[in-house]
This record gives C-alpha cells, sequence and structure tokens, in this order.
C-alpha cells in the first residue's frame, strides 16, 4: 500500500528477469553490462539496458527483498521523491562504475570487461538513508554479546548480494558513494536530478493505477513472542497503535479546520502513562502535569533530516519524553 514504484519495480523487472533466465535465453546478450562495447562501440543503450535487468536469479532475488523491505522510503518520501533518488543514484552510479573500473585497472592492474547487471547499484544506494534515518531498535541478543536488531535482515541481504559476484563490490561501492551524494546538503545533487512535476502526474494518471494496491482493512495477525514477557509487550504495543490510529483518524478530519500543526499531546497520552495504573481511571490534575520536556537539539535535528518539520520533532519528542525511538516510529506511521 502507498509503494506502487516499489512494487512495479519488484514485478516487472523480476518478471522480465525470470523470463530471460528460462525462456528467452538468446536475448541475454542484449542485457549484458558490457564495459568494452560501451568505452569503444559507444554503445549507450547498454547503460540503459544492462543496469535495469539482473541475468543471475540469485541477484533477482535478494534485489528483489530489498526493494520490498526499501518501500518504506517511498511511503516517507512519496513516489516522486523516491523515484528522484533512484534515478539520481542510477546516473551517478553510471559515472562512479567506469571511474572504479579505471582506478582498479591503475591501481591494481586489474581489466574488468564486464560488470553484473541489473538495478544493483540504486539497491545499495538506499543502504545510505536506511543507515542514517531508520532508527535501530535491539530484538534479542546472540551469546550475549551479539546484537540482533530490527535491522540486522536487511544488512544480512545486502551481504548475500555482495557475495553473490566476483566485481559486485564495484557496483555495490558506486551505489553507495551515489547515495552519499545524493544525500548531501553540499553538494545539492537532489535539486538537480529529480522526476520533473510533470513527468510523475502523467505516471501518476497512467501506471499508478495498475500498480496501486488497496489499503488493508483488516489488521494483520502478528504472531506472539516465545515469553509471556514478550507477548504483554506486544500487547501493550498493539493497543497503543490502535489508539493512536483511531485518535489521528479524528485528528485528521479537524486539522484542515484548525489549520495548524497536530496535537501530539493528545495522541501521546497512552504511550507516556503506559506504566501507569491508575491512568485509565484518573486524569493528572494540572498541578501535577509536569513541566515540559527539553528536547535535545540533536535529536531534533535527526527528525528533521528524514523529512519531518520542526514543530512536529519538538512536539513528538516532548511527548514522548524525549524517547527518539517512539517519536521516529510514530511520524512514520502518521
Amino acid at each position: 500500500d502507498k509503494a506502487p514504484l516499489s512494487k512495479s519495480l519488484l514485478l516487472v523487472l523480476s518478471a522480465i528477469s525470470v523470463l530471460l533466465t528460462l525462456l528467452f535465453q538468446h536475448y541475454q546478450k542484449f542485457f549484458a553490462y558490457n564495459l568494452q562495447a560501451i568505452k569503444e562501440d559507444f554503445q549507450i543503450w547498454r547503460l540503459v539496458c544492462g543496469r535495469t535487468i539482473c541475468l543471475d536469479l540469485k541477484d533477482t532475488f535478494c534485489s528483489s527483498l530489498l526493494i520490498y523491505n526499501f518501500r518504506i522510503f517511498e511511503r516517507r518520501y512519496g513516489s516522486r521523491k523516491f523515484s528522484s533518488f533512484l534515478l539520481g543514484v542510477w546516473m551517478l552510479s553510471a559515472l562512479f562504475d567506469l571511474l572504479l573500473v579505471e582506478i582498479a585497472q591503475y591501481i591494481f592492474g586489474i581489466t574488468i570487461n564486464s560488470l553484473p547487471s541489473g538495478f544493483l547499484a540504486p539497491v545499495f544506494a538506499l543502504f545510505v538513508p536506511f543507515y542514517s534515518s531508520i532508527p535501530r531498535v535491539q530484538v534479542t541478543q546472540v551469546l550475549g554479546h551479539f546484537s540482533i536488531t530490527n535491522k540486522s535482515l536487511v544488512y544480512i541481504l545486502g551481504l548475500q548480494l555482495l557475495t553473490s559476484g566476483s566485481y559486485i563490490w564495484i557496483l555495490a561501492l558506486s551505489g553507495l558513494i551515489s547515495g552519499i551524494c545524493y544525500n548531501s546538503s553540499m553538494l545539492k545533487v537532489h535539486r538537480i536530478l529529480c522526476v520533473p512535476r510533470w513527468v510523475a502526474k502523467i505516471f501518476s494518471w497512467t501506471l499508478e493505477p495498475v500498480f496501486s494496491s488497496a489499503e488493508p482493512t483488516n489488521e494483520v495477525r502478528v504472531g506472539m513472542g516465545a515469553t509471556v514477557d514478550i507477548q504483554r509487550q506486544q500487547r501493550m504495543e498493539l493497543l497503543d497503535r490502535q489508539i493512536m490510529m483511531s485518535q489521528v483518524a479524528q485528528m485528521r478530519r479537524q486539522r484542515q479546520q484548525q489549520g495548524g500543526m497536530i496535537n501530539w499531546n493528545r495522541l501521546f497520552p497512552p504511550l507516556r502513562h503506559r506504566h501507569n495504573a491508575n491512568y485509565q481511571d484518573h486524569r493528572p490534575s494540572e498541578q501535577g502535569i509536569p513541566p515540559p520536556t527539553e528536547v535535545s537539539e540533536e535529536q531534533v535535528a535527526r527528525l528533521m533530516e528524514m523529512g519531518f518539520s520542526r514543530g512536529d520533532a519538538l512536539e513528538a519528542l516532548r511527548a514522548s519524553n524525549n524517547d527518539l525511538n517512539v517519536a521516529t516510529n510514530f511520524l512514520l506511521q502518521h
């Protein structure tokens, strides 16, 4: 839901890759990422074909799973900004591919005539906003020393994709460099390499209805934890989510008339008073209301880097008692 571009990349690129591998193998030569043909014969069209469709099903599978996990950025940024990011890093990584190949030949004496095909460099570039903007939440520990977080599986998939070919490290490095350049506020690349509004509107009218998904009506059943404490925590989080969703639905209907920012102090009480046993029976008196929580400017800056306004960031951090993970998760969902 709300990620038609991610869905189209997942379905179209995977389907073409499977067809080329199983049924139309004689057409694979047109989608090979042949650097020698690009540099010597000026076959620029190979940049488009060779850097879009994977010819290895293992690369197709891993990149598809990563695109599915990175769909959160399309929901956060919107389809136009997300497509601008993919287009920008795709173009930048094409230049860095050629540059890194020349550097490898100059320093190590390695002659590279071809690279793995597919939409791989933009997928690696998405690790840059994933690392910098998605909060890290510890899930468990292995052997008491190694932490398993909510981001571990994505990094494992990226490592699996990185080890799938001989020279795929060039695509990974060019993708990471492109992602850093595109996200850099100093270089201002995002203002130059972006999808025009009229192009976004054309695709929104034509292709978005094909790949859009209906909003789920029923809540997906959540698997329960192995211990009683984990199950209790999951039930509390689910209850808080349901309360916040109902309050957000009500506030959205009134937001246009209010003409201002969402009143976060009405949305976060269940989180702030979760451990108060008398919260449902007694509202706190005006004299018992604590003074506003001092907010760290560093945390405000981190939320603003994710795309939220300063006002929303301040209110969310104050309402969540300066808990960056709680404030971020709520802002991402709404």
